[in-house]
């Protein structure tokens, strides 16, 4: 009989072991994780669009491979009187100089898409840095200005990327209006999905040599502008100094 007492005060015990180191794991697991939640670093992002009671927006091409159709581009841009933002990759740079001079000349803003299209997120901060410094002073040997916007390729980034991206003074941009013109599905599909997604302080992606791009892009102009709105390089539609970004990308000026 003592045998028996004698085991279920030791289960007893063991029971009450139990229960009070799960406590205590349970206890230190929130308690770690609240320090984690307090202390791991904010996850920025780069600007997608921007806040503003303009009817303005901007519209930007990105150019690595291929120049087939940008002089119709300039052409098209010249008629509506439209300035935009042409972001251009390192070696891009090196095959078409001349064009380059020439977005420069008809009044276009040239910004920086990397050195060598790479997944930057993939970078260290050093590698970063050349990477932009590399194509900055490309583009600023042929046009006398060094960039202040950067798109990252493949839309790929992370805090590292932005952060150095700042030291270094770029304003990191992405867009909130994909045409997806890359795609090739057509003229009319690009006309809507622009015409139907823009907003105030949208950034519109464009590619330099996407297959139609001469004919959708005088429509997509045409209807932009009837529906009202000024289309401006990316530089002169976001916010400079002070601004905080929401969890959708839009910049918002303090």
């Amino acid at each position: 009989m003592k045998v028996l007492i004698w085991s279920k005060k030791v289960v007893a015990l063991i029971a009450i072991c139990i229960v009070g180191a799960t406590g205590l794991l349970l206890y230190q697991i929130n308690f770690r994780g609240d320090v984690i939640a307090v202390f791991s670093p904010q996850r920025r992002l780069p600007i997608y669009s921007v806040e503003t009671q303009e009817k303005k927006i901007a519209i930007s091409f990105d150019a690595a491979w291929g120049d087939e159709f940008t002089d119709d581009i300039l052409d098209t841009l010249d008629k509506f009187n439209v300035k935009t933002t042409f972001f251009l990759v390192g070696f891009w740079v090196d095959k078409h100089p001349d064009m380059v001079q020439k977005i420069h000349e008809r009044g276009h803003e040239v910004g920086n898409h990397s050195s060598t299209h790479p997944h930057m997120s993939k970078l260290s901060s050093e590698q970063i840095a050349k990477e932009l410094k590399t194509t900055g002073d490309k583009i600023q040997a042929i046009t006398g200005i060094q960039p202040t916007v950067f798109r990252p390729p493949f839309g790929d980034y992370n805090n590292v990327l932005i952060e150095t991206a700042e030291e270094v003074g770029y304003y990191t941009i992405q867009w909130d209006v994909d045409s997806l013109d890359w795609k090739e599905l057509g003229v009319q599909p690009v006309v809507d999905r622009i015409t139907k997604n823009i907003k105030n302080g949208s950034i519109v992606l464009f590619h330099n040599n996407a297959k139609h791009v001469s004919a959708f892009l005088p429509l997509v102009l045409e209807e932009v502008q009837a529906a009202g709105y000024e289309i401006v390089p990316v530089s002169e539609l976001i916010h400079k100094g002070e601004f905080t970004i929401d969890h959708t990308g839009r910049q918002q000026k303090k």
